[in-house]
């Protein structure tokens, strides 16, 4: 990617950053309007391009096709079916126990940084090879990048501390073809989540992250527990899975739980200040966002906001933030216009 060829100022840290506001909730739960995933499925249509779901199709109590979304197994071959039928991905799979993310949602936070991009862009989303994308925490299912790469043909950078889950990732991507705009890195330090990843030179427009949630593997089996609960699947007569949508150690939960990780997320990307337009991460507890606005203004950033995304019954945020002025801005998008 090439650096943006104004010399840098010496820079100042200011007296206080611009706020984190949050945007104000839609009044209805509903996905992002580019988002492919709106209404209901055609089962017979999923089924024709991937047979196998066929055995995991139920009749919910409205009487409507579905699954059942407190499978693992049922999770991921649907996971399987939508990628190969809104996106195109010919071959998607995981390993056992890990995290299987539902497809919509991360479509959602996907479309909403395309409009982030699009705000420093004259209203116009930037495509193609020259947006270069940081997953961080990409995890086995490769799932942002796919739908970047497919949607708007952005070029991705998957990091993970786990070897197991970047050779799962490694596996899909060379299935699919997709080596070229699709690279993958172990970060060696899981103590660390920027600092020893980047190389030398090396510039990206947006990251985004899906940090882990819990503080505890044991917090994780109680989030889990209600998960069932509210898809109505709670029987003291039935052994429950430990969780139902899978999930490594690594991808579920560290010490001091989200609010830890993203802090240390906004300490670590001061380091990275003209590296990196946009930083940004999603946020599943708004309890935390006082901390995480803290040490926002602590580290230095200059703006910074919060948006509100909905997904069915679930409200979920992404914070994002950048070190840059509105004239570095303006100076980095010159990267996107084309002749």
């Amino acid at each position: 990617m090439t650096a943006p060829t104004t010399p840098k100022p010496p820079r100042k840290k200011p007296k206080t950053a611009a706020t984190a506001k949050p945007v104000a909730p839609r009044k209805e739960a509903t996905l992002h309007p580019r988002n492919r995933h709106t209404g209901r499925y055609d089962f017979p249509a999923l089924i024709k391009t991937t047979p196998e779901l066929a055995q995991f199709v139920i009749i919910n109590p409205y009487g409507k096709e579905s699954i059942d979304f407190a499978s693992p197994d049922a999770v991921r071959v649907f996971n399987r079916a939508l990628l190969k039928s809104f996106y195109g991905i010919q071959h998607w799979d995981i390993p056992a126990d890990y995290l299987c993310p539902p497809v919509p949602g991360r479509a959602d936070y996907v479309h909403f940084l395309a409009d982030l991009l699009a705000s420093t862009n004259e209203g116009k989303i930037p495509r193609g090879s020259i947006v270069k994308v940081l997953d961080i925490g990409m995890g086995a299912n490769c799932v942002y990048p796919l739908i970047g790469y497919m949607e708007y043909r952005w070029n991705f950078l998957g990091s993970e501390v786990d070897p197991t889950a970047v050779a799962a990732a490694k596996a899909i991507v060379q299935s699919n073809d997709l080596s070229k705009v699709i690279q993958l890195r172990l970060q060696s330090n899981p103590k660390h989540i920027l600092l020893g990843l980047l190389e030398p030179g090396e510039r990206f427009d947006l990251t985004m992250c899906n940090p882990p949630f819990h503080a505890s593997m044991e917090e994780a089996t109680k989030g889990s527990e209600r998960k069932w609960r509210a898809l109505g699947k709670a029987d003291p007569k039935r052994k429950l899975p430990v969780l139902n949508f899978g999930g490594q150690s690594a991808e579920l939960w560290c010490p001091g739980g989200e609010a830890r990780f993203v802090t240390q997320l906004i300490a670590e990307s001061a380091n990275f200040a003209h590296k990196v337009l946009w930083f940004s991460t999603l946020v599943s507890k708004a309890s935390n966002l006082p901390a995480i606005e803290t040490a926002l203004k602590k580290a230095g950033v200059l703006e910074s906001q919060v948006v509100e995304m909905s997904q069915g019954q679930k409200q979920s945020r992404f914070v994002a933030w950048t070190f840059q002025t509105k004239n570095e801005q303006q100076i980095w998008r010159q990267r996107w216009v084309r002749d």
